[in-house]
């Protein structure tokens, strides 16, 4: 089965990124799944099409923290978004299958729009065709299946519909329909509980020292009820609790954490410690790879244009296939 999933580059990944991706796309090349992964870099201009200066520099970083955490690119595809052109014809077609109100009742659209309302980056109409964008970045590769969270399910949805649209169409089967491979993945709050962002600044970034983890984590906020030690909590509304679930944390350990915090028999700080040794256990290999991937000059790039002229041969065969199909002139 071939799975095709992609990230935006916005700068420097944080342990939510990791734990909510990273580890699921690790895990997926690793049972030997055909694994494309890629740098949504046209993505990110949907939402801030001024916003370029660093987009290089930041699609770097995310093929190289890819690699840190795992991807293998002698496993899987590591590629850019921007450098496969076929992605925009296919987008471009696919856009004449695709009604403007079918667009504007995706779910993931109409929230967006009403939480930044007045942002006026958002009138363009590349925010309003984006999911048709994914839909061609899927189906280019035939992807037969999406890694998602649940939110991302409406989007596979609509790939599906334009698959099965084009190969009505124009009496083909060129497209699959892919699936949704469902990511119950842990969503981390910041530090401070609200939501993970920078623009609160209350990420923790992967690539953080022992240090740094540290001056984040210890005064993270956790139960208002446990004002003292001898105050019983509730696991289930302290941040500190979704970090624990998503660090490996033993069975032994988390049933120590869950009773010794609901009866009263641990401290926060007890709590944290456990929490910060299980995040440098998970973390560690990430750092070791990184100084690795850094040591070799010019790696990231290798690897970029490797992977690039691997997407870009199986798009070249897919759009063939396309153009054929709608009788186009070659």
């Amino acid at each position: 089965m071939r799975i095709v999933s992609g990230s935006r580059p916005t700068g420097k990944l944080h342990i939510g990124h990791y734990v909510g991706i990273l580890e699921n796309w690790v895990r997926l090349q690793n049972e030997g799944f055909e694994t494309f992964y890629f740098v949504a870099d046209w993505h990110a201009l949907t939402t801030g099409y001024d916003e370029t200066q660093n987009l290089a520099e930041y699609s770097k970083e995310l093929i190289r923290m890819f690699m840190a955490a795992g991807l293998d690119p002698e496993k899987s595809v590591l590629f850019v978004q921007s450098a496969i052109k076929e992605h925009a014809e296919l987008q471009l077609l696919f856009s004449m299958l695709t009604s403007v109100s079918r667009l504007e009742r995706v779910p993931t659209y109409k929230e967006q729009k009403q939480q930044m309302e007045g942002n006026q980056s958002l009138a363009n109409a590349g925010f309003l065709t984006y999911p048709v964008l994914q839909a061609a970045d899927i189906l280019i590769y035939k992807g037969e299946a999406v890694p998602v969270g649940e939110d991302q399910l409406s989007h596979v949805e609509l790939t599906r519909e334009v698959a099965r649209k084009f190969n009505y169409t124009y009496n083909c089967e060129v497209f699959p329909e892919p699936e949704s491979k469902l990511s119950h993945t842990p969503k981390l709050p910041g530090t401070d509980g609200r939501k993970m962002s920078k623009s609160y600044g209350n990420i923790i970034n992967i690539e953080s020292t022992p240090e740094e983890l540290k001056k984040a984590i210890m005064p993270m906020i956790t139960d208002p009820a446990r004002k003292r030690k001898s105050d019983p909590g509730n696991p289930e509304i302290c941040p500190v609790w979704s970090y624990h679930k998503a660090f490996r944390i033993t069975e032994e350990d988390k049933k120590w954490v869950f009773n010794g915090c609901t009866k009263a028999e641990i401290g926060c700080v007890q709590c944290k410690k456990l929490l910060l040794q299980n995040m440098e256990k998970t973390l560690t290999p990430v750092w070791e790879n990184l100084v690795e991937i850094d040591a070799r000059e010019g790696y990231v790039d290798d690897v970029i244009y490797s992977g690039n002229k691997r997407a870009r041969e199986i798009a070249k065969s897919t759009m063939h296939e396309v153009r054929n199909a709608m009788n186009l002139l070659f």
